[in-house]
Parts: C-alpha cells; sequence; structure tokens
C-alpha cells in the first residue's frame, strides 16, 4: 500500500524561532518555505480560514524525507505539555558523532534543554550508544545517540 515517506511534521508556535533551533543550532539544511492561504489547505487540515507558514529541512541521508516545521498564523492554537507517555506523543532520533557536543551547542539557543544528562545504553538494539531526550522550543523530544566509538 505505501510507496514512501515524504515528510515529517511538527506545529510549532514561532517558525523564525524554530528555524533558529533546528537549521542554526541542530544544523539541518532549508530546502524551502511557503505561505498556504488556500481552499485546499483549509479542506486538508479540516480549518476554514486557515493560515499556515511552513518550512521544509533536509534530513541527512534522506534525500526523499523532510522535516515541516508549520506554524499555525490562523487559527492559533495553544500550547499544550508533550509527555513522551501519552498516546499520540512522537519523537524523532538523530544520531550525532559527539553527543556532549552537540548537547553544548543546543544549550547556547533558546530550547527547553535536555530532559538528562546522556545515558550508555547497555541492552537491547541500541546496545553501546550514548543517548539523551532533549525538548526543542516548543517542547517537541528529540533523542541524540551516539554510536560506539568502535562503530562502522
Amino acid at each position: 500500500m505505501l510507496s514512501s515517506t515524504r515528510h515529517i511534521s511538527i506545529t510549532v508556535a514561532d517558525l523564525e524561532r524554530s528555524l533558529r533551533w533546528y537549521r542554526d543550532l541542530l544544523g539541518l539544511e532549508l530546502i524551502s518555505r511557503q505561505r498556504n492561504q488556500n481552499a485546499y489547505t483549509e479542506q486538508l487540515i479540516g480549518m476554514p480560514g486557515a493560515v499556515l507558514e511552513i518550512a521544509f529541512l533536509a534530513l541527512p541521508h534522506h534525500e526523499s524525507l523532510a522535516l515541516e516545521l508549520i506554524e499555525y498564523v490562523q487559527p492559533r492554537g495553544d500550547a499544550v505539555e508533550l509527555p513522551t507517555n501519552v498516546p499520540g506523543v512522537a519523537h524523532i532520533a538523530f544520531v550525532v558523532a559527539d553527543i556532549d557536543a552537540a548537547l553544548d551547542r543546543l544549550a547556547s539557543g533558546a530550547g527547553a534543554g535536555p530532559v538528562s544528562p546522556p545515558v550508555e545504553i547497555d541492552r537491547g538494539a541500541n546496545r553501546g550508544m550514548r543517548a539523551c531526550y532533549v525538548r526543542d522550543p516548543d517542547g517537541f523530544t528529540l533523542e541524540l545517540m551516539q554510536p560506539p566509538e568502535n562503530a562502522t
């Protein structure tokens, strides 16, 4: 039934702030930006009068998969907490070469920061990796994962 994946989307409160975080701090490349204020968008998302500011960012090693950031200019939504144990809440895991350097870089921005220091994964599919959860400026969870030094 499915033939490919096009994008992963995150709704953000302030597109400019999120671009500074995802592009400037995390290092994702901006592919395109657009404003959607049209009948098909209203119908697609089921919100009459919707106005969306959208940015697409390239994901590492995935030519056809992008990260889409959407700011709902109209209607504005209210921010809610996004604890990872709530059904429907997602996270994205990114591999980094140096998790400590990545955390230092993210700490210089306006994100909510790490949930905990990096932990050593000692069993399961990701055994040998170091990992931690971090929150973006809107509270969305990203997982940073550093492979062991001897990984190929």
